[in-house]
C-alpha cells in the first residue's frame, strides 16, 4: 500500500503528493535562505505524516516544541548527558515514541555534541527495533559543517559522523534522514549527496543558486529563477516527489512556531508627563538588579590536554644535593664517562641516547652543577674511550695531543686520541678491533676507512712492514707507534701521554 502525504499545490492547480514510502528510502534535502519557509514545509511535512510513521525531529531553536500538543510528541530536553541522551534514544526506538529533541538552551558546541550522541543512540538500536522513522534535522549545516569553525574538533568530528551515519548507513537501519539548511555552500558534501529528494527554494548567492540548479539537473541560466520564489514557494524533484522540477506552493499547517517572523507594530505613545529619559535610565520599584550571565569555561581539547601534559614538570626536590668539590665533581664525571665507554653495548647506540644516558646517571649521582652539554659530552666520551684520562689528560704535552686532533671531525677524535696515546708510549699500533672500540663501534672495516680519512687528512701516514704489521706516524706530534698486528688482539698501551 502506497502511503502519499499532500504537501500542497504544484503548477497547474493540482495537489503536490510526497509518497512516503519512498522517501522512507531516498531521504529528503531541503535548502532555502532563512525567511523562504524550510521551517513551514518540515511542519507541513510532519504534521501530514504524523499518523503513519515515528518521527524524531532535532530542533535547534525550539520551533517544533508545539507539535507535541497536536500529535503527542515527547519534548526531550538536550541538557541531559550524553549517556543519558544515547540511553533515550534506545528507548525512543524500543517503545516507538516520536520525539523532538530540543537543544534552544545550549550554545553552538553543546547542541552538537548532544545531537551526535542522540543520533548514535538511534543508530546503534537493537535490531529488533529498527521500525521506520523520519529523522528531521533542522539547520543541519549547524551539525555537519562544510569547514572546521569555532568548535573543538573533536564535537565536530562527533556530529559530522553521526549526521554521516544518518545519511548513509540509516536507511537499512529504518532512518530516514531529512535535513534542512540555509546553505548548501555550509553543508558538508558527503551529507548532502545521499539525498535523492529535493526542495529547493529562494537563495540568493551564486554558488547556492549554481549548487541548486546541478542538483536539480537545471541549466545555469536558469539558476536565477530561485531568486524569484515566494516564501513557502519551493522546486522539487526527486523520486518520491517528482520525476521533473515541480514549482510547489506549500500548504497551510495547523500548528505554529512559538517565534515567528517580525509584525511592524505602532510605537507607543508617550503618556503626558513622561520623561522618557529618566523612564530607561532610573530602575522601577521592584526591578531585579541585573548582572551578566558568566561564561562557561571553555572545555579544553585534546590538544590542549597533551600540551598541557608536554609543558608539566615536577617540582624541584625541597632537599638540596649534597656540597661537593671541583675537584671530586670531575672524578665523578670521569667515572661516569668510564662506565658510559666500557659499557659493550654502547657502540650500538647513537651519540643522543648515551647522552640521554649520561644525563640520568648524573642525576642518579646527584651532581651538582650544569652537566655537559652535546658538544664537551662528545669530545669528554671520544677521550674516555681512548683511555685518556688524570694526569695524563693535562699537561703541555696533552695540549699538543688535543690541538693536533682539533681540526679533525668529532666521530674520529676518539681514534687519533688512541693512536697518539700508542705513539707516546711507543706502544704497538692498536688493532682495528681497538680502533673501533674507541670510536663507539663494533665493526672494524669501519674503524679501517676512518683511518684511511684520517690519513687523508694529513694527520697521519700509515706504512706495513714486511711481516704485516701496521705503523702510523703522527706528524703534528713527531712519533709514531710499534708495529702492529692490525687483525690481532694486541695489547692496549699502558702509558697514556707520558714520554716515552
Amino acid at each position: 500500500m502506497t502511503i502519499s502525504v499532500e504537501m500542497g499545490v504544484a503548477s497547474g492547480g493540482r495537489p503536490a503528493a510526497l509518497d512516503l514510502e519512498e522517501l522512507l528510502a531516498t531521504r529528503l534535502l531541503v535548502q532555502g535562505n532563512s525567511g523562504s519557509g524550510k521551517s513551514h514545509l518540515l511542519r507541513r511535512l510532519l504534521e501530514q505524516s504524523a499518523p503513519h510513521v515515528q518521527q524524531v525531529v532535532i530542533d535547534p531553536e525550539g520551533d517544533f516544541v508545539t507539535l507535541s500538543g497536536a500529535h503527542g510528541h515527547v519534548v526531550v530536553e538536550g541538557d541531559h548527558g550524553e549517556a543519558d541522551l544515547q540511553r533515550i534514544a534506545a528507548r525512543v526506538r524500543a517503545h516507538r515514541v516520536s520525539v523532538v529533541l530540543t537543544l534552544e538552551n545550549l550554545d553552538v558546541e553543546a547542541q552538537m555534541r548532544a545531537a551526535a550522541a542522540f543520533l548514535g543512540g538511534l543508530f546503534e538500536a537493537e535490531r529488533d527495533h529498527w521500525y521506520p522513522v523520519l529523522v528531521v534535522v533542522d539547520e543541519a549545516q549547524l551539525f555537519a559543517p562544510a569547514a572546521a569553525g569555532e568548535v573543538s574538533d573533536e564535537a565536530r568530528k562527533a556530529s559530522l559522523g553521526a549526521m554521516t551515519n544518518l545519511m548513509c548507513r540509516g536507511r537499512k537501519r529504518g532512518l530516514a534522514g531529512i535535513i534542512a539548511t540555509q546553505r548548501l555552500a555550509k553543508l558538508a558534501k558527503n551529507v548532502a549527496a545521499e539525498a535523492s529528494n529535493f526542495l529547493m527554494g529562494r537563495t540568493f548567492l551564486d554558488i547556492d543558486m549554481a549548487r541548486a540548479a546541478d542538483l536539480l539537473g537545471l541549466e545555469r541560466r536558469q539558476a536565477e529563477s530561485f531568486r524569484d520564489l515566494e516564501r513557502g514557494h519551493f522546486i522539487a524533484l526527486g523520486p518520491a516527489l517528482s520525476k521533473r522540477p515541480l514549482p510547489i506552493a506549500i500548504g497551510p499547517v495547523a500548528t505554529s512556531a512559538r517565534s515567528s517572523s517580525p509584525k511592524l507594530v505602532p510605537l507607543p505613545s508617550p503618556a503626558a508627563g513622561d520623561d522618557l529619559r529618566e523612564l530607561i535610565l532610573t530602575p522601577s520599584e521592584g526591578e531585579a538588579a541585573w548582572a551578566p550571565a558568566p561564561r562557561p569555561a571553555p572545555r579544553p581539547t585534546p590538544a590542549d590536554l597533551l600540551q598541557q601534559l608536554a609543558q608539566y614538570r615536577p617540582p624541584e626536590p625541597v632537599e638540596a644535593p649534597p656540597s661537593m668539590g671541583e675537584a671530586e665533581r670531575d672524578a665523578v664525571l670521569a667515572e661516569i664517562l668510564r662506565e658510559i665507554a666500557a659499557d659493550p653495548d654502547a657502540a650500538h647506540h647513537p651519540i643522543a641516547v648515551l647522552y640521554q644516558d649520561f644525563l640520568v646517571r648524573c642525576r642518579m649521582r646527584r651532581l651538582p652543577g650544569e652537566p655537559l652539554d652535546l658538544g664537551r659530552f662528545r669530545r669528554r666520551l671520544a677521550i674516555a674511550r681512548a683511555g685518556v684520562e688524570g694526569e695524563a689528560a693535562e699537561g703541555a704535552e696533552a695540549d699538543a695531543v688535543m690541538a693536533a686532533c682539533a681540526g679533525l671531525p668529532e666521530e674520529v677524535q676518539g681514534l687519533f686520541l688512541l693512536l697518539a696515546r700508542a705513539a707516546r708510549a711507543g706502544a704497538p699500533c692498536p688493532s682495528d678491533d681497538a680502533l673501533a672500540r674507541a670510536i663507539g663501534s663494533r665493526s672494524p672495516g669501519r674503524a679501517r676507512r676512518l683511518l684511511a680519512y684520517v690519513e687523508s687528512r694529513g694527520a697521519a701516514v700509515c706504512r706495513t712492514d714486511f711481516r704485516g704489521n701496521r705503523v702510523v706516524a703522527l706528524p703534528a706530534l713527531g712519533c709514531e707507534t710499534a708495529p702492529g698486528n692490525p687483525k690481532g688482539g694486541a695489547e692496549e698501551p699502558a702509558g697514556l701521554f707520558a714520554a716515552e
